[in-house]
């Protein structure tokens, strides 16, 4: 995957690197990336850098040269470096004012901007003044290396260690863990201070591996940082590869529809029970805790208050469908959307009726997500699509405006270019509890 496309970039972005790690390299390589499709690119620095940075550049210019000389460069080029001035080897950062000035009077589609400095160190706490954020950033990139995993902590491996030693009583020389890692980068008064309110929040995990004991590193440092709302994802992988980007860790939220009437069963379906005699959604529940789904909500409606008291002993939330008498699956899901909390990027559509769902096949939905193969995420088994099927937010208001009578499968088939699927080993994806006679058969493949 590349940068751009797992930063999320969008003509008019202002993005600003933070941290350590790698942020010349990696806005190099993104600013690359951008020219390449066709944008005109300018990129910056609010705290002074090493003069020979600027030959990593297609082209420079002062922010004296004025605008027609910048344009004609971007013409030119797609992809310049702008500086206030060049003194002693080192060139110097532009003004909060000359960025204002760059942005208005310069016809560019971007503007990347190196925010920080580390010292060339992998990981980072702010002194104070630090980081020099401009209050026009859309996109903020607070960053990190992976070497700086098991390095001590100090300051001679650590940018500003004290502060991390001072804030959460680490302790000093002490190898760095993956956990520490996530909580300077979720931090407010560290990784995500300066931050302007309004500009999104995407974590870069430089110097990721791609494989084995390490890469499992990342993804827990990347679901730790997670756990701050205001980060909408972390990316993983190295600036310098081809295909820098490995996968996006991304907030995803499950609804299970536990709403219906259960009309062919004669009673609740949710309600039977399953393994040690626990009902099927309680059953159903923890298997979505134990593929670490991040955040749960259940669709109540037919006998509302006893689904509302398994998920609450779970402490899982819950919302009424008012429409549950007479709507189809479609008002569940629609309730069950509107209820999500804003920072999850995508949302897995759960059946409560499906018993023989596998944490491992969630896992694999969540995986595919992250892993960029598309925005919508289906299991398959021998070529028919089932649940649980992950929707990104992007879809999410063309199902909620569908008609009573439409289907959540109307978006989904609507985007049938936007569909990854993921071939699974179980029929668990297409079996669900309709009647008593699917019910009996369901247990008796469950081993029950």
């Amino acid at each position: 995957m590349k940068l751009r496309e797992a930063f999320n970039i969008v003509p008019g972005d202002v993005v600003s690197f933070v941290g350590a790690g790698g942020k010349t390299s990696t806005l190099v390589a993104l600013g690359h990336e951008l020219a390449e499709v066709g944008w005109r690119v300018l990129a910056t620095a609010t705290t002074p850098i090493p003069a020979e940075q600027l030959d990593l550049f297609p082209d420079k210019c002062a922010v004296r040269d004025g605008a027609a000389v910048i344009s004609a460069a971007l013409e030119a080029s797609r992809f310049a470096f702008i500086y206030d001035r060049i003194r002693g080897g080192v060139v110097h950062s532009l003004s909060a004012r000359a960025i204002g000035w760059l942005l208005d009077a310069v016809d560019a589609d971007a503007l990347l901007i190196e925010a920080d400095n580390a010292r060339g160190l992998p990981l980072k706490a702010p002194y104070d003044g630090e980081p020099a954020i401009p209050r026009e950033t859309t996109l903020a990139i607070p960053m990190a290396s992976l070497a700086a995993l098991g390095k001590p902590l100090n300051n001679e491996h650590v940018y500003n260690a004290s502060a991390m030693i001072e804030r959460y009583g680490f302790y000093e020389d002490s190898p760095i863990k993956s956990p520490w890692v996530a909580q300077v980068l979720r931090d407010e008064e560290l990784g995500l201070r300066g931050v302007p309110d309004k500009a999104r929040v995407m974590v870069w995990l430089n110097g990721s591996p791609t494989t084995g004991y390490y890469r499992a590193r990342a993804r827990l440092i990347a679901r730790l940082i997670l756990r701050q709302p205001r980060v909408y994802g972390v990316a993983m992988g190295s600036a310098r590869g081809v295909d820098p980007v490995q996968e996006v860790q991304r907030s995803v939220g499950a609804i299970v529809l536990a709403a219906g009437m259960s009309k062919r069963m004669g009673q609740p379906k949710v309600l039977l029970p399953w393994a040690n005699g626990k009902p099927i959604l309680e059953h159903i529940l923890n298997q979505l805790i134990l593929a670490r789904v991040d955040h749960i909500t259940v669709v109540t409606g037919n006998r509302a208050g006893e689904v509302l008291q398994i998920a609450a002993k779970m402490g899982i939330e819950t919302v009424f469908n008012p429409d549950f008498a007479a709507g189809e699956m479609l008002s569940s899901v629609k309730t069950g959307l509107r209820a999500l909390p804003p920072h999850l990027a995508a949302a897995m559509i759960v059946l409560g009726d499906q018993p023989r769902i596998q944490p491992r096949v969630v896992a694999q939905v969540l995986t595919t997500y992250a892993e960029g193969a598309n925005d919508i995420v289906a299991p398959s088994y021998q070529r028919r699509r089932g649940h649980p099927i992950l929707i990104d937010r992007r879809y999410w208001n063309e199902i909620l405006a569908l008609p009573s009578d439409g289907s959540p499968r109307d978006v989904i088939n609507a985007h049938a270019d936007r569909i990854a699927y993921v071939n699974v080993d179980t029929d668990s994806v297409l079996s669900d509890v309709d009647t008593p006679q699917e019910y009996a058969q369901e247990r008796t493949r469950a081993g029950l």
